[in-house]
């Protein structure tokens, strides 16, 4: 991630807009029953790789005085379900730490969580099965998300939001 920074701020290319989409989650499982390297995995991913983003271009963004971070909750950081704990237990932290970054931004720049609704993806399907299939496509999604995506401004930040 630093020397994707470095190669943006050499081109002279800060972002407008930063979607910290990261996502993986532990197989269905009881929580005790979770090995911890596959807890670490979703933790690692979903919390600390949005969290390295935001160190590396948060300070850039500020330098311009201008910018839109979006980080990418879910239905399941907002309620819970069985058998996917660390995968909840990571996406509620992502609508934490949206929170508490949205309160020390300065002017001039926002912090929004956004769960993306019900898509039928790989990990959806690796929770509902087959029913994933009954839920909208990433390509049926993925308008409807950048179009709501480019209409956020200043005034969402600290709002949970939902495409």
């Amino acid at each position: 991630m630093a020397e994707l920074a470095k190669a943006v701020v050499e081109k002279k290319q800060v972002p407008d807009i930063i979607v910290n989409n990261a996502g993986t989650i532990n197989k269905n499982n009881k929580t005790w029953s979770v090995p911890a390297e596959e807890f670490d995995t979703v933790v690692d991913t979903n919390i600390k790789g949005t969290a390295n983003v935001l160190r590396h271009f948060i300070p850039l963004m500020i330098e311009k005085k201008h910018g839109i971070i979006v980080n990418l909750s879910s239905g399941w950081g907002r309620s819970a379900a069985a058998e996917v704990a660390p995968y909840c237990a990571s996406k509620w932290a992502i609508e934490g730490l949206t929170r508490s970054l949205a309160k020390e931004l300065p002017p001039g720049l926002a912090a929004i969580a956004l769960s993306p609704g019900v898509v039928n993806t790989d990990m959806l399907n690796s929770c509902f099965g087959s029913s994933a299939s009954l839920y909208q496509s990433t390509e049926q999604w993925a308008p409807k998300a950048a179009t709501m995506i480019l209409s956020l401004g200043l005034d969402d930040n600290g709002s949970s939001l939902t495409v």
